[in-house]
C-alpha cells in the first residue's frame, strides 16, 4: 500500500505567523511566477514581505493558515466581507489542493457573512485557478511597486446557494 499523505488543517492566523507567510509569500513569487512577470517585478512584489505594513495587513484581514503537520504550507486573506486580498502556497506544496482548499474556506465565511459574491485581483499566474472555480475577469489592472509595473485581473464570482 501507498503511504498516506498527512492531511491540510486550516487555522486562524497568529501575530507570531509573519516571519514564516512572509517567506511563504517570497518562494511563491520567486518559483512559481516566473512565466508571467520579469525577475525585476517580482523583486519589486517579493519586497512588500519586508516591510512592516505586511504583518499589518495579515492582522487586519481574516487571515487563515494551511498547515501540513502543524507547520504554515499556505495562506488567504479576506479583506472586509467580499475580497481575496491574499493567496499564497509554498511552491513545494503548489498542485496538492492548499489553494483550493483557503479558497473554499473564503467563500464559505464571506457567504456566512452576508456577501453575495467575492472579488480577486489575480496575478497573471493566479487567474487560471480563479477561473477554473468561476470566477469572471471584470478589467485588468496595473499595479506600480519600486517603479516596477505589474498587472493583474480583477475576478468576480456570485456565491450562490451551494456555500
Amino acid at each position: 500500500m501507498g503511504q498516506t499523505l498527512p492531511k491540510p488543517a486550516l487555522r486562524p492566523f497568529l501575530p507570531a505567523d509573519v516571519p514564516v507567510l512572509a517567506a511563504i509569500f517570497a518562494a511563491s513569487i520567486e518559483q512559481l511566477t516566473g512565466d508571467d512577470y520579469s525577475e525585476a517585478q517580482q523583486e519589486a512584489w517579493m519586497s512588500a514581505a519586508e516591510d512592516e505594513e505586511f504583518g499589518k495587513r495579515l492582522a487586519s484581514d481574516l487571515t487563515l493558515i494551511a498547515t501540513l503537520e502543524g507547520s504554515p504550507v499556505g495562506f488567504a486573506s479576506l479583506r472586509g466581507t467580499d475580497h481575496i486580498r491574499m493567496l499564497y502556497v509554498h511552491p513545494a506544496v503548489a498542485g496538492q489542493g492548499i489553494a483550493t482548499m483557503l479558497v473554499d474556506a473564503l467563500e464559505k465565511l464571506a457567504g456566512g457573512r452576508g456577501a453575495k459574491s467575492l472579488s480577486v485581483d489575480a496575478s497573471d499566474t493566479a487567474e487560471g485557478f480563479f477561473a477554473k472555480r468561476g470566477y469572471a475577469a471584470q478589467q485588468r489592472n496595473s499595479v506600480t511597486i519600486n517603479d516596477e509595473w505589474l498587472a493583474n485581473t480583477t475576478m468576480k464570482k456570485t456565491l450562490g446557494a451551494e456555500q
